[in-house]
């Protein structure tokens, strides 16, 4: 089995949960479904897909607790799909290991377009070797460009022009094997944390504003005139604060992540 083409529903509506299936049948993934939350944390213990789609409120356990269960073993893309549109929702979903947030209804196109633009982030296997879903089935959806684009989607890894370790105050990026470590100890971070701290990295003492990161993230080199709202730049501080956690970095007294107020961050040198 391409386990990059693999994707859970974790979803109690059957309706929702047959809709979900279908687009994502549609854009060649294999589906595995779940009406439960414990149900769904075993079946992607069992097919280690490479999306999950999660909804919040589910019959037995709700959808932060099976995004913590199963970010204790898994590196899915978590997207949480959910009736409930209150941002402490939003910032809950994320801090438990959420990579996207989507509020129902929602449209078949964006949902096919966040899908499509995470695939094309790289994905490493168990083995440490790649397996970027964009050189198998390509998922055929995006966003027209008339349209808000969604937020932290399409991150594109730098790694081949940088070098593949990069050392700063005790801190060791490796970007081969996507690696992070804080005094020989390896953090446990998500990919999306690893892409914003790779792109603070990257830019050495230059400030990146939070729309800067919100377009690395989505694979823009440049400004192309993407709309960016306020959610995509507060799901960045969400996302940075998460990273500052596991950093062990107190913002007050920042030994790698400085923030720049009412701009962005930069690393601390």
């Amino acid at each position: 089995m391409d386990n990059s083409r693999v994707a859970v529903i974790v979803e109690d509506d059957q309706d929702i949960r047959e809709l979900i299936s279908v687009i994502l049948s549609q854009s060649g993934f294999e589906v595995f479904a779940a009406s439960t939350g414990a149900e769904g944390v075993e079946m992607v213990r069992d097919n280690n897909p490479a999306i999950v789609t999660l909804d919040l409120g589910l019959p037995d356990i709700d959808g932060f607790e099976v995004a913590r269960r199963v970010r204790l073993f898994s590196d899915a893309y978590i997207i949480m799909l959910t009736g409930r549109a209150d941002e402490m929702d939003t910032l809950l979903g994320l801090e438990t290991g959420a990579d996207d947030y989507l509020t129902k209804p929602f449209r078949p196109r964006e949902l096919r377009a966040r899908i499509s633009a995470m695939m094309r982030r790289p994905r490493f296997a168990g083995d440490g070797t790649s397996a970027v879903a964009a050189d198998s089935a390509p998922v055929t959806a995006e966003i027209p460009e008339s349209e808000p684009a969604s937020p932290l989607v399409d991150a594109v890894s730098n790694a081949a022009e940088l070098p593949e370790a990069q050392g700063l105050n005790g801190l060791l990026l490796n970007s081969g094997d996507r690696t992070a470590e804080v005094d020989g100890t390896e953090l446990e971070l998500t990919r999306t944390e690893f892409d914003i701290l790779h792109a603070l990295v990257d830019s050495g003492k230059q400030v990146r504003t939070k729309s800067d990161l919100v377009r690395r993230l989505r694979g823009e080199e440049y400004d192309v005139g993407t709309y960016i709202s306020d959610a995509d730049e507060r799901t960045i501080e969400v996302h940075v604060a998460n990273l500052r956690r596991k950093l062990g970095d107190n913002p007050r007294e920042p030994r790698w992540i400085k923030t720049v107020r009412g701009v962005g961050y930069r690393l601390v040198h």
